[in-house]
């Protein structure tokens, strides 16, 4: 209940950039010391900043883009990332496939090269691979997020439980050495905690823009990844931390623009 709050408040201020205590106890019937509460944990994330009767929100943090303008950004990198993906994965393996247009070019990557069977959230991932005959799909049940295409809940985690996959590709909403792999949406995060825990191997996937992002919810340490694939344009000092956790780090290069 209490991160479901926190949740619509910050889907609120991000629809607004301006949010009012006073409107904040009307729509979720709580006190104003909770409602405060929720701000200064929310201005410690850095989320927010707090101002007299309200808060404003922090530009400096990253909210989470829409689908569509994700769709367009930085493709090439992603379409590079993906190819190299596919080169890490084997004829039947068990995979697990992250929500997120990266790990949707993942998917287009994939038709035709491997024997798999793909367990994913994604309503466009298992469009995508439903048309290959030598990958089986299985599409995970649960809530449909409106805007992402994706399910997830209790039911969807719930599912996940009686699977175990041989690698896990994990899409990324922000990677920092002190927050680890962050992303924005809470249900999804816990969706994304299960099949980790299912994983024997995890391979993350990351252009560059998504370097010193902190999104609300942590995901995981940077050291869960045994893999990480990304551009070269990343952030350096990200790397190097990870090649110190013995974590394999792989860059592909992509047209200089």
């Amino acid at each position: 209940m209490l991160q479901s709050r926190r949740e619509k408040i910050m889907e609120m201020i991000q629809a607004e950039r301006m949010i009012k205590v006073s409107d904040l106890i009307k729509q979720f019937g709580v006190s104003i010391e909770t409602i405060r509460r929720d701000l200064e944990f929310l201005e410690k994330e850095g989320l927010l900043t707090r101002v007299y009767g309200g808060a404003v929100l922090n530009q400096k943090k990253a909210a989470e883009p829409l689908y569509e303008h994700r769709e367009v950004k930085n493709y090439e990198e992603k379409a590079a990332i993906a190819r190299r993906a596919v080169e890490l994965i084997e004829d039947g393996d068990v995979l697990g496939i992250d929500i997120g247009t990266t790990a949707r070019e993942f998917a287009r990557a994939l038709l035709g090269k491997r024997k798999v069977i793909v367990l994913t959230n994604s309503m466009p991932i298992a469009e995508i691979l439903s048309g290959d005959d030598d990958i089986r799909v299985i599409m995970l049940g649960g809530e449909v997020r409106k805007g992402e295409f994706s399910v997830s809940g209790f039911v969807a985690e719930n599912i996940m439980q009686h699977f175990n996959l041989d690698k896990y590709i994990l899409g990324i909403g922000g990677i920092t050495v002190e927050n680890g792999i962050t992303d924005y949406h809470i249900e999804e995060t816990n969706l994304r905690r299960v099949m980790l825990s299912r994983a024997q191997k995890v391979i993350g996937l990351a252009d560059y823009s998504k370097f010193g992002v902190i999104a609300m919810n942590t995901v995981c340490p940077l050291s869960r990844m045994d893999v990480l694939v990304t551009d070269g344009r990343a952030d350096r000092s990200i790397i190097a931390r990870m090649h110190s956790m013995k974590t394999e780090v792989i860059q592909v290069e992509t047209e200089e623009r």
